[in-house]
């Protein structure tokens, strides 16, 4: 049986891929004979209405606001998870991928705003800065286990403080015209499902439903709809009706019931008993992980990642060449160099069995931005051709990040060690 973050990394990478053909796929199309009806189609506007009150959207928007709310609402539970329990739960092991994740943001949004400073595409400097942990992971997955798990972990955590980083980023730099009055109401309905999981509660279709009023409070307010997933994954409970080390009691005293003869009966018994020991945050994550990885996100990228060779003026501006530098660039520099300060400092060490050689490979993989660097390049830029250009940087830098770190790693050895003087 796999534990549970090998199994995380299985469908994460499952996911990339998908996540790649999509891709390709929109890119194909942009620059095909076709073309027209894919930008047509990203176009339609799509709606409803009751009386006088009324939603309407491109499909796009859709997508971005819509679907990515389920993207995010997932990145929240990961890294409610990883703090509580997982591998930003220790300070002392969470000071590597955090301290590393940070100079993955300093150092590419410090080569996007030189290049492109007191011009009119500064706005963008956000978009180099993100890791997309699919992508990525999905890449390592090529390696197999030529690849330490120990270094899977690393990224996975590196990958999910940068998220945490473009949330706050997305929450802080990229929302205007803020109306407090659907502000309030949106943070009082949070507050109403925190009550609720704090109450013991656990019927996700509650949070279902608070969760769903919390977004359109959170869209008409002005701040990015997407921040109302994440704000919604901190207010899903991590308790656990009945205690891991009380399973094994629990489940042979649903089975010797009297009362349960009939093993259809036995089988519902046991589930409820199983999915009790499930918080309603575990079962979450277990339910939205391949929705989020074979819909979401493909039909993002199908949306998001079309962009056409004839116009935005190719690599020669300053916009691809501040994305695309950020990335391929900044991310591996930057993770390598705070990962080495943090390291000299005394503060942490290097992943067991992991070396600087493979330490050089994930930050390239840690280059690949996709999914959230193209995110943050249609808020920053809205369209255009600034935007044509940002994700024209975007793709090319995660291709040839993916390509470079595969390079890397399948070069080095998987069993590398490292004395104190790599420290």
């Amino acid at each position: 049986m796999l534990s549970p973050f090998e199994e995380f990394v299985r469908s994460e990478s499952a996911g990339g891929l998908m996540l790649i053909s999509a891709a390709l796929l929109a890119f194909l199309w942009a620059n095909s004979p076709l073309a027209p009806g894919y930008f047509s189609l990203r176009e339609t506007y799509f709606g409803f209405g009751l009386g006088g009150w009324g939603l309407e959207k491109p499909l796009l928007l859709w997508v971005n606001d819509g679907l990515m709310a389920l993207f995010f609402f997932l990145v929240g539970l990961e890294i409610k998870r990883e703090v509580f329990v997982g591998e930003l739960s220790d300070p002392r092991d969470a000071v590597l991928a955090v301290v590393a994740a940070l100079g993955g943001v300093v150092v590419p949004a410090a080569i996007f705003a030189s290049i492109n400073w007191e011009g009119e595409g500064i706005d963008g400097w956000g978009v180099p800065v993100a890791t997309d942990i699919a992508f990525a992971l999905g890449m390592m997955a090529l390696l197999g286990g030529r690849v330490p798990l120990s270094l899977k972990v690393f990224l996975t955590a590196l990958a999910i403080v940068d998220d945490l980083v473009a949330v706050l980023l997305i929450a802080l730099f990229y929302t205007s015209g803020i109306s407090l009055i659907y502000l309030a109401l949106a943070i009082g309905v949070l507050a109403l499902a925190f009550a609720y999981g704090r109450g013991g509660r656990r019927n996700l279709k509650v949070f279902a439903f608070l969760g769903v009023i919390a977004w359109f409070l959170v869209l008409q307010s002005g701040v990015h709809a997407t921040v109302a997933g994440i704000l919604l994954a901190l207010t899903i409970p991590m308790k656990r009706k009945i205690p891991p080390e009380n399973l094994t009691d629990e489940l042979k005293s649903a089975l010797e019931e009297e009362r349960f003869e009939e093993a259809e009966v036995k089988v519902a018994n046991l589930e409820r008993v199983l999915e009790d020991a499930q918080s309603p945050l575990h079962r979450l994550e277990h339910l939205l992980h391949p929705w989020v990885a074979f819909l979401v996100l493909p039909v993002f990228a199908l949306f998001n990642a079309g962009v056409s060779l004839g116009g935005g003026g190719g690599m020669l501006n300053s916009i691809t060449a501040g994305v695309f530098l950020g990335l391929l660039v900044g991310k591996p520099v930057g993770v390598l160099l705070f990962s080495w300060l943090a390291i000299r400092l005394g503060w942490a060490s290097l992943p067991q069995g992991v070396g600087w050689r493979s330490m050089a490979g994930a930050g390239l993989l840690a280059g690949i931005g996709f999914t959230m660097s193209l995110f943050v390049g249609g808020l920053a830029f809205e369209g255009g051709g600034m935007l044509d250009q940002a994700k024209l940087g975007v793709l090319s830098a995660s291709i040839l990040a993916a390509a470079l770190g595969l390079a890397v790693l399948g070069w080095g050895d998987s069993s590398e060690g490292h004395t104190e003087e790599d420290e």
